[in-house]
């Protein structure tokens, strides 16, 4: 049997990533297609063994530094991959990689990050934060994300099972491309993230890259209002300056760490604060992995993660209901009053949930069910 593995992009590593790597680890036999690949193997031996057939984008003027520029052709480049020679495609998808061509004797499995938000829900959004609302700009960028959207829809058929991350995006591939999504949740490296002895400090903690849609503003914003509470803020990204701008005396900024500077500040915080409409929202297993309770926007992944308070016995959050100041404000009152209910052993056993383990042996099982002829490594994780 020849499997082929097909993913977006390999620049960073960052959830989606993660996955691959499990399914590689999985089928480590596979061939690796990708529509561009510039990552420094140097430094990520876990995907040396795996280089990847890229498309033609990797050779376009500018694309190692600006190959997301060239979205309009990536249509055209995922189906110009020949895999005929494969019978088992699996792909990973959060834009084009679920549009490759299949034969009828062939099997496609894909697991969907999403379907691309700036596409579908978010357009608007998207379009807004790029400084393209309006003007003849705004109307190309309109345009081709309306070609781009019809082609998503229109290549819907070409997979033969789906798997979503999460029931938020089993509801959006039901919504978008009117197709069943088997959910497994992506994998959380509960092993390195894990509980610590030391006592908790007076702070909370935000962190992960400051883009938008984390609308990490909003909770510096709140911790304004909460003058005698600290905020922890680590990481960068285009969005520092504005960030730093709503900044209190209360909150601190530490920028990028490395992960085990990250880990011991994640471990000795009250809680870790979350405020964005994610698909899934891998930090919120990683701080509940290191035993410290979550306050999260309700909605997307969260409301599936966190385990929220007067649900449940063994509580490991708070989820408020609107991405607004006074919500998050709320919130963290909220969670004083009731600290005493999470603790760490409840917190960590939630995040078990989404192990590696866990991972590996629910993507094998619904591959084998689907595609008997699947052979995978055994599990030694």
């Amino acid at each position: 049997m020849k499997v082929a593995v097909v993913h977006e992009w390999l620049e960073t590593l960052a959830g989606r990533e993660a996955v691959l790597q499990e399914i590689l680890a999985l089928y480590p036999a596979a061939d690796l297609f990708t529509v561009v690949d510039f990552l420094d193997r140097s430094t990520t031996p876990r995907f040396r063994s795996h280089p990847s057939k890229t498309t033609f984008i990797q050779q376009l003027p500018g694309a190692r530094g600006h190959f997301r520029k060239y979205l309009a052709l990536m249509p055209l480049a995922i189906e110009q991959l020949d895999l005929r020679d494969y019978d088992l495609v699996l792909s990973s998808s959060h834009a084009v990689a679920k549009g490759v061509i299949t034969g009828v004797h062939q099997t496609h499995i894909s697991y969907v990050h999403t379907p691309a938000r700036y596409a579908w829900d978010l357009q608007a959004e998207y379009l807004a934060e790029s400084g393209l609302a309006n003007g003849l700009k705004g109307g190309v960028a309109r345009y081709l994300l309306n070609r781009f959207r019809r082609w998503d829809a229109a290549t819907a058929d070409r997979v033969d099972h789906y798997i979503a991350n999460s029931e938020f995006v089993a509801g959006r591939i039901r919504n978008y491309y009117d197709k069943t999504a088997t959910v497994i949740y992506p994998p959380v490296d509960t092993g390195r993230f894990k509980p610590s002895d030391e006592a908790t400090q007076d702070y909370y903690i935000v962190f992960g890259r400051l883009v938008p849609y984390k609308r990490v503003p909003l909770i510096v914003e709140a911790f304004s209002r909460l003058p005698d509470r600290r905020l922890l803020v680590v990481g960068d990204g285009p969005e520092f300056d504005k960030v730093k701008s709503r900044a209190a005396q209360n909150v601190t900024f530490t920028g990028r760490l490395h992960n085990e500077d990250l880990l011991h500040k994640l471990q000795r915080a009250r809680a870790f604060i979350f405020a964005a409409l994610e698909d899934f929202g891998i930090a919120t297993v990683e701080a509940q992995a290191c035993g410290i309770p979550v306050i999260a926007y309700g909605r997307g992944g969260s409301a599936e993660i966190v385990r929220s308070l007067g649900t449940t016995d063994a509580p490991t959050g708070i989820l408020f209901g609107d991405q607004n100041v006074e919500s998050i404000c709320q919130a963290v009152r909220g969670f004083e009053r009731h600290e005493t209910c999470f603790t760490k052993q409840a917190c960590r056993e939630n995040a078990e949930r989404f192990s590696i383990r866990r991972f590996r042996n629910e993507y094998r099982s619904f591959v084998d069910s689907h595609f008997p002829r699947s052979t995978t490594r055994t599990d030694t994780h």
